[in-house]
């Protein structure tokens, strides 16, 4: 019986390195593999790289989606916003106030403004097929493309020193309209024309007065003007488009990201920036990016 037992504990460990698995890898799509005892080591180092690979490819189209949002938004904010109406805001408003009030200000509307749009244009999505929304946007994409291109072929020397003008003229009469409504300044055409522009103002006004109980008026300041120059302007557009055919975190971090870099670049040297870097330049780099980003629909299935 002893020698009975002895043989059925041999015949059964020599089974189980035989027929049982050694070693077990499971991919991350749930596949699974079996290395049995026999396999060599080099066998095993294979199926390691193998999976390793795999396990990479997996992750890296997982992440495909998130990675092109992230860069489509960026570029086209950037090269958006550059030298825009709200990027002049912001450089003016820092060499009159703290720069970090004003950063932190006009970020806010920003990053609200850029929320907002990602979530309706991830809502139409909702409505209308992808594929459609999808080459919809390339063709808006492409549109945008040219018109900047043509933009900057037209665009004077001198377009720079205008728009930095008119977004002066923009603060100068905000803060006009600030005295005005606490009572310390503002007499004769400037309260009639201030008034009336008080008049058309109401909610808003009103909304004012109750955050500047709890809320820096120049914080209030810098983000109410930023955010009535960002609404309607082609960077709010181009968010919408994006999020209704690209990974809505990717366009939501991407955007403000590069929201975040126009400003800080402006607060920080809007002048230098104003007086060193052509406008022409920029738009017509603005023109050629989103033009890129049109004929990439060629190469990029909907799918993906």
């Amino acid at each position: 019986s002893i020698l009975l037992m002895c043989l059925y504990l041999y015949s059964h460990e020599h089974y189980q390195k035989e027929h049982l698995p050694k070693l077990q890898i499971t991919l991350p799509n749930g596949t699974k593999i079996f290395l049995n005892n026999k396999d060599s080591i080099e066998k095993k180092s294979e199926f390691d790289h193998w999976h390793d690979k795999i396990a990479e490819t997996i992750k890296n189209s997982a992440n495909y989606g998130f990675i092109h949002a992230f860069i489509a938004s960026i570029s086209v904010i950037i090269v958006s916003e550059l030298g825009d109406k709200t990027f002049f805001i912001a450089a003016i408003m820092a060499m009159r106030y703290p720069r970090l009030t004003i950063y932190v200000g006009a970020m806010g509307a920003l990053g609200a403004m850029t929320i907002l749009s990602a979530l309706l244009g991830n809502i139409v999505t909702k409505f209308i097929p992808r594929i459609y929304t999808y080459y919809l946007s390339s063709i808006l994409f492409a549109c945008f493309g040219i018109k900047m291109l043509r933009d900057g072929y037209l665009m004077s020397p001198a377009e720079g020193a205008e728009e930095y003008e008119e977004a002066e003229h923009e603060v100068e009469k905000s803060e006009l309209t600030n005295d005005l409504e606490s009572g310390n300044g503002g007499t004769g055409n400037q309260q009639q024309r201030l008034q009336s522009t008080s008049k058309q103002r109401t909610s808003l006004t009103k909304i004012t007065s109750i955050l500047r109980r709890y809320v820096s008026p120049i914080f209030i300041q810098a983000f109410i003007m930023t955010f009535l120059a960002e609404w309607g302007d082609r960077s709010q557009i181009t968010t919408i488009v994006l999020a209704a055919t690209e990974n809505l975190l990717g366009v939501i971090i991407g955007g403000t990201i590069g929201h975040g870099f126009c400003t800080g670049l402006a607060v920080i040297g809007g002048r230098y920036v104003a007086q060193h870097i052509s406008p022409k330049t920029v738009t017509l780099v603005g023109g050629i990016v989103f033009l890129c980003f049109a004929f990439s629909a060629f190469f990029i299935r909907p799918e993906k």
